[in-house]
């Protein structure tokens, strides 16, 4: 299997730039997922890739060839889409074979390659029907199939689940996540779902206005999110993120949220010098305390909204006039969550951002390794 690597990848239409010089380096059989809101260049990023976009400037390389002119056919990628992209006058076996007969391979080389990969994906007793016979699911993994029968050298995906309900998307990822270790192939996936990111990815890649954001595993951006658009971006739900002011605490700094209520940051002795400075503290809705457990400092609040969702509850509030939002388990009762005035913060999960440039000044999980 093959690295994929960009350098100071620019693509521009006119005198617009939409991808902003990336570096990227996807190393064999990784998987990769290019994450981001619409318009951030990722799906643009993957066509380059693949290329179906021509690249403004910079340098791609798949293994150990530049690819810059090499046209789609010849780059030996194998592509995903959305729209799964079938001939609705083929039966499911030509559609998984299509391929491989216009590049001429061997009839009885293309059935055994065809059973194979209808076994892999469970297809084998669909070879014979039509796209429209199909349910969506079964569409898409033909669309894998007609992929993986080309032994490519990188599978690229685009949002290729963005077309399915919520649990067809569920069991399509582990089918995915289950294919990927079994063939070892080096994959790049592009999704807007934060989701799909963070089952599916080795590593995520998190884009913003043609840009990379931030690269790591999903737990390193999710517990220690570079700025303040990765902090909201990765985590279902995102992370709250509040207003406040650094003041000198008589153990340290402290992040003042309100005349009554401040967040001790004393080991954030970087900090100190930032006594005065506007900035935004993020909680994540999970490490939120109902009830304090070591004298944690409590922050008052207005119950909106209650979301129940089984063994667990969302709770919409507003702190200091800002939507605030806790995650909780239910314990089979949400009757008393309405009666919630206040909550406790978990110090050691908050973070700092600077107000105006959004970098991390301070994570405590981080500070206190």
């Amino acid at each position: 299997m093959s690295q994929v690597v960009l350098e100071k990848i620019v693509k521009s239409y006119g005198e617009v730039d939409v991808v902003h010089g990336i570096d990227l380096t996807v190393d064999s059989k990784e998987f990769v997922v290019l994450v981001g809101p619409s318009g951030c260049g990722k799906s643009t990023t993957l066509r380059m890739i693949a290329g179906l976009e021509e690249i403004s400037g910079g340098k791609l390389s798949i293994g150990d060839r530049m690819v810059n002119d090499i046209a789609p056919k010849d780059r030996d990628v194998a592509m995903v889409f959305q729209n799964y992209a079938l001939y609705p006058h083929l039966n499911v076996s030509e559609n998984i074979a299509f391929g491989l007969r216009i590049r001429k391979v061997d009839k009885e080389e293309i059935k055994r390659s065809v059973s194979e990969v209808a076994e892999i994906l469970g297809l084998t007793n669909y070879l014979d029907r039509k796209p429209a016979d199909l349910s969506g699911g079964q569409r898409q993994r033909v669309a894998m199939g007609r992929a993986i029968v080309r032994h490519p050298q990188v599978f690229l995906f685009d949002e290729p689940l963005s077309n399915l309900d919520a649990q067809l998307r569920t069991q399509m990822r582990a089918e995915i996540k289950r294919l990927h270790a079994r063939l070892g192939v080096t994959s790049i996936y592009v999704t807007h779902d934060q989701v799909e990111a963070m089952t599916l990815a080795d590593r995520i890649v998190v884009m913003s206005a043609g840009r990379i954001e931030q690269i790591g595993t999903p737990m390193e951006l999710f517990m220690n999110p570079v700025n303040r658009f990765v902090a909201g971006f990765i985590g279902s739900p995102p992370m709250n993120q509040i207003k406040a002011t650094i003041v000198a605490g008589v153990d340290g700094p402290e992040a003042k949220i309100s005349d009554s209520v401040s967040i001790p940051l004393s080991r954030a002795e970087g900090l100190a010098s930032a006594t005065g400075q506007s900035v935004i503290v993020g909680i994540r809705p999970e490490d939120v305390l109902l009830e304090a457990a070591g004298g944690e400092p409590s922050v008052p609040l207005e119950v909106n909204l209650i979301e129940p969702l089984g063994s667990e509850a969302l709770i919409h509030a507003s702190v200091g006039g800002e939507p605030f939002v806790i995650k909780t388990p239910t314990h089979g009762d949400i009757a008393h969550l309405n009666d919630i005035r206040q909550f406790h913060v978990n110090v050691d999960r908050v973070k700092v951002f600077d107000e105006k440039s959004g970098s991390a000044l301070y994570q405590a999980d981080q500070a206190r390794g």
